[in-house]
């Protein structure tokens, strides 16, 4: 199994310094409102691609007033992991003494989490749920990370040429020949993901219901052409608009409830939550059947709005996964159904810095 064992922090956040040492079990972590749980899930969600659970700019998570930039150092099995950051400089990445790119540490590190921002999934933007299913399609093919960025990049080129008007054809065909050749990457990855999760969630065993989902191309549908000659062909259209109207940066991630046949969007703050927990649960299953290990999974405050039934399924789907699971709460009640199967971990606020208290 993929497992923590070690984990260092410094002047991250709330922590000046911090040690955990702990075993592969579920990992427990209770303590008051701010006292910075969440902030030991956000430094183990920056071992993996991308900007951390919070989304954070890296100058952001450096704890003030020092502003000395951070620095996280963990061991996964036999590897030492460490990425930092210095002011004025970009966020680094370490893997066993030697500099990696965020998508090698991919590769070697699956890391899910379920956030309460992500409770608002259904009902805001379709930007965040862009996000959710790239997240989830890289987790699956680490080198979705670099389409996506490669994509962004090109089209953020040509948005600049479409507002001023340029009338540099060859560049606006490289440019294009770059968006299409990315996104239709993209589009495949993300529809790998979609079936993926369609395949695997099973609310027989979990307790937790099955949402159908869809990738909806939006106005973004290129129809029956490839997206290069789409992008040129709208070329205009895109000049009168200041911007690239096709392609799957408009596209959304659509999910109906299946024993209800009701839209997520419309379903109860309960059912919404639910169905985010059980597409993480079965993400976390594919990946165990395609690498032999489960992920580690991050779920902040997971349990506050979980009856007891419902918290019992979770974490027993959590052990039949053999998966180290770091969890939050403000009480140590609330993973009283996971007994002896994990440890536990407090969290204490002293005059403004983060304390770890007692693990058992």
């Amino acid at each position: 199994m993929t497992a923590l064992s070690h984990l260092n922090l410094s002047h991250f956040r709330s922590y000046k310094t911090a040690r955990i040492d702990v075993d592969g079990r579920p990992v427990a972590i209770y303590g008051p409102n701010g006292a910075g749980k969440t902030n030991i899930l956000e430094a183990i969600s920056l071992l993996s691609p991308g900007r951390g659970l919070r989304r954070a700019a890296a100058a952001d998570m450096a704890r003030r007033p020092e502003g000395l930039g951070w620095k996280i150092a963990a061991r996964f099995d036999d590897h030492e992991v460490e990425t930092r950051f210095e002011p004025g400089s970009a966020r680094t990445v370490t893997l066993d003494g030697k500099s990696q790119t965020q998508t090698a540490l991919g590769r070697l590190i699956r890391v899910l989490w379920l956030v309460p921002a992500m409770d608002r999934l259904w009902t805001e933007g379709a930007d965040g749920r862009r996000r959710f299913i790239d997240r989830v399609a890289m987790s699956f093919t680490p080198d979705h990370a670099g389409a996506v960025l490669a994509y962004e990049k090109a089209m953020r080129e040509r948005n600049r040429l479409l507002k001023d008007h340029s009338g540099d054809l060859g560049w606006y065909m490289a440019l294009e020949g770059q968006m299409g050749q990315a996104g239709a990457q993209i589009i495949a990855n993300r529809q790998a993901a979609v079936e993926r999760l369609n395949a695997t969630q099973d609310p027989d065993a979990t307790l937790f219901p099955a949402a159908d989902l869809a990738m909806d191309p939006g106005e973004g549908d290129a129809g029956d052409l490839p997206l290069a000659e789409a992008l040129a062909e709208g070329r205009g259209q895109d000049m009168r608009a200041g911007r690239t109207l096709t392609g799957p940066h408009r596209a959304d991630l659509t999910a109906v409830y299946a024993a209800k046949g009701v839209a997520a969007r419309e379903c109860s703050t309960g059912e919404q939550k639910a169905l985010l927990i059980s597409l993480v649960l079965a993400n976390a299953r594919a990946l165990e059947a395609d690498t032999g290990t489960p992920p580690i999974l991050l779920l902040d405050e997971v349990a506050a709005h979980l009856d007891a039934d419902r918290r019992g399924a979770l974490y027993a789907q959590i052990t039949a996964l053999g998966a180290q699971a770091w969890m939050t709460g403000t009480g140590v009640e609330l993973f009283a159904e996971l007994g002896e199967d994990a440890q536990t971990l407090t969290v204490q606020d002293t005059d403004g810095i983060s304390q770890i208290g007692q693990i058992s």
